[in-house]
């Protein structure tokens, strides 16, 4: 627990107005940073997307919403800092930062995890995330209104990286002909010189959120260009011809986390390490991996090594009989990213390989996105019929999450559970065994309908007609958060209005039938394009045409008769 300097006050209507840089209480407290006192963390915090919440849910929703927010991270904040609203939809936070307390990026990544729990606001449930820009003083800056200044430009990066992300603002970036200079430079004393890192990120069952590995991830930290992740220094690196030496450092410190934590009561998962092209190609990586084993005393089984694909397009035999020998030593092989790199289907049957990885570009529009949907699904069942372990990488929200249980994939790695974090942080994760078991509760009830219209009064007039029918009613005003709600729940009827800015009603029908087939889709609409109707109804997107206005008894019973459709389909007893 971070000491508490300062008290948060309750959130007030004072407190909404925008913090401008004479706010005497946030002065008071660049003042004593500037003046050789406690050093100060600013962090602007911006909910991504928050408007489709005032316009599909109304603006009451959206007002609690961000009352309950602030509420979360005022008790997050245990009173180590000050929080005030900024705006309509974001938040200023300063917390003074005393000696042992977490570094900057990692307050702000707590509290980006704090956004990321559901949040209850009768009658939905909201998933929301947030990007945060950091800045310090008096590293940064010492007069109030460049610190805000600062931290927003930090915001802004973070948005550019796409949302959901913390940044710390950089006081001097070098341009990228200077940064490789600089990497070619330090690069190859950085074993020497003890600035390489690993980080830890957990994976998880997708039965029930149970830890069932840890991922080892290569940072470095460069004297001038500070943490590092591999992207900017590998090809560097393997230009410079000391990947391999960089991989076996890897290979041999990961394996020696992993024996620290067996010897404390950790033996039922295992420490995934990544292992270049390079080094599988060396005549004797099979018995140097062998060697680490028996030398830290890590049994084979603990050991997962993860591969390129582009790997398999490499002396083929070679890295064949290599494989084949970890393998029949009991380590597991998984294969990296795949669906980006240039191995065959054939080559994959030829090797022995236990898992595959899905590549996050994928997972980040699969929800919603149809090619992206349609290659998951189909990596996922590919992999299951060659009896491999699934994994998804890069699961960073509940909708990815519930589109990935329901097509049964198998392990899940992103910052949805967690993010590469020290060995330390990483034995307190494996203490607590389940991570975010809320998100595996199977919730299933037995009448769920999606309600999509963008007009905001049709909407909130079909939302009271079938709420007298008992019916579990989520709603939506576009197309995405219809897809999200889709992912998260178990919804058994659809009833989407048919002209809409972003897609029509039987083009989003269509693309569910694909994604959700057991549904019962129905269109409702004022306008009649006979011909795209019937396709629509012929290809099996839709289950039943109807026309606004409607009647209320008729407009029930139609649903009450989808419902029970959906009943006779999946073998259940009509209520």
């Amino acid at each position: 627990m971070w000491p508490s300097p300062l008290s948060t006050p309750p959130f007030t209507e004072t407190q909404t107005a925008r913090l401008g840089a004479g706010n005497p209480e946030f002065a008071a407290l660049v003042n004593e940073a500037t003046s050789g006192g406690t050093p100060l963390v600013v962090m602007h915090l911006d909910i991504d997307h928050f408007a489709s919440v005032n316009e599909n849910m109304s603006a009451e929703v959206g007002d609690q919403a961000l009352e309950l927010i602030a509420e979360r991270l005022r008790t997050h904040l245990q009173g180590r800092g000050r929080l005030w609203r900024h705006g309509s939809d974001e938040f200023l936070i300063a917390i003074p930062r005393l000696p042992g307390e977490p570094l900057p990026e990692e307050m702000a990544e707590s509290l980006r995890q704090q956004m990321e729990l559901p949040l209850s606001v009768l009658p939905y449930t909201l998933f929301l995330t947030a990007k945060i820009g950091v800045s310090l003083c008096p590293e940064h800056a010492t007069r109030p209104s460049r610190l805000l200044d600062l931290a927003e430009d930090a915001l802004h990066q973070a948005g550019r990286e796409g949302g959901n992300s913390v940044h710390l603002y950089v006081l001097h970036k070098p341009s990228s002909a200077h940064s490789e200079s600089i990497i070619s430079r330090q690069l190859v004393d950085a074993i020497d010189n003890g600035e390489l890192r690993l980080r830890y990120q957990p994976l998880v069952s997708a039965r029930d959120g149970h830890v069932v590995g840890m991922e080892a991830l290569l940072r470095w930290q460069s004297p001038t260009l500070g943490m590092l992740v591999p992207e900017r220094f590998m090809r560097t690196a393997e230009r410079l011809g000391i990947i391999v030496q960089i991989g076996s450092w890897v290979l041999e410190v990961a394996l020696r986390q992993a024996r620290v934590w067996r010897d404390q009561g950790f033996d039922d998962f295992s420490v995934a390490i990544n292992v270049s092209t390079l080094q599988l190609l060396r005549p004797n990586f099979f018995a140097e991996v062998m060697g680490m084993l028996q030398t830290t005393g890590v049994p084979p089984r603990m050991l997962t090594l993860e591969i390129n694909e582009s790997a398999l397009t490499n002396n083929v035999n070679f890295v064949h009989e290599t494989l084949a020998n970890l393998r029949n030593e009991g380590i597991s092989l998984s294969l990296d990213n795949f669906g980006t790199g240039d191995s065959s289907l054939s080559a994959l049957v030829r090797y022995p390989v236990d898992k595959l990885k899905i590549d996050r570009s994928f997972i980040k529009s699969a929800p919603a996105a149809n090619r992206e949907a349609a290659i998951s699904r189909a990596i996922i069942a590919m992999g299951h019929q060659l009896g491999m372990t699934v994994i998804a990488n890069g699961v960073e929200s509940q909708a990815q999450l519930g589109f990935l249980r329901r097509n049964d994939c198998d392990v899940f790695q992103g910052y949805l559970f967690g993010e590469p974090m020290s060995a330390d942080a990483a034995g307190m994760t494996l203490r607590r065994r389940y991570l975010r078991p809320e998100a595996f509760a199977e919730t299933r009830p037995d009448r769920t309908l999606l309600l999509l219209d963008d007009e905001e009064n049709v909407l909130r007039s079909l939302v009271r007609l079938f709420r007298r029918d008992g019916y579990r009613i989520l709603a939506a005003g576009n197309v995405r958060d219809a897809f999200d709600l889709l992912a998260i729940n178990d919804v058994q009827v659809i009833l989407s209005d048919q002209r809409m800015s972003d897609m029509s009603g039987t083009e989003f029908l269509g693309r569910v039938k694909m994604l959700y087939p057991d549904t019962i889709r129905l269109v409702l609409s004022g306008y009649t394009d006979l011909a795209t109707v019937t396709d629509a109804i012929n290809r099996g997107a839709i289950y039943r045409f109807l026309t606004k206005p409607w009647d209320d008894d008729e407009l029930r019973e139609h649903i009450r008769q989808a419902f029970r459709t959906h009943d006779e389909k999946r073998g259940g007893v009509p209520l």
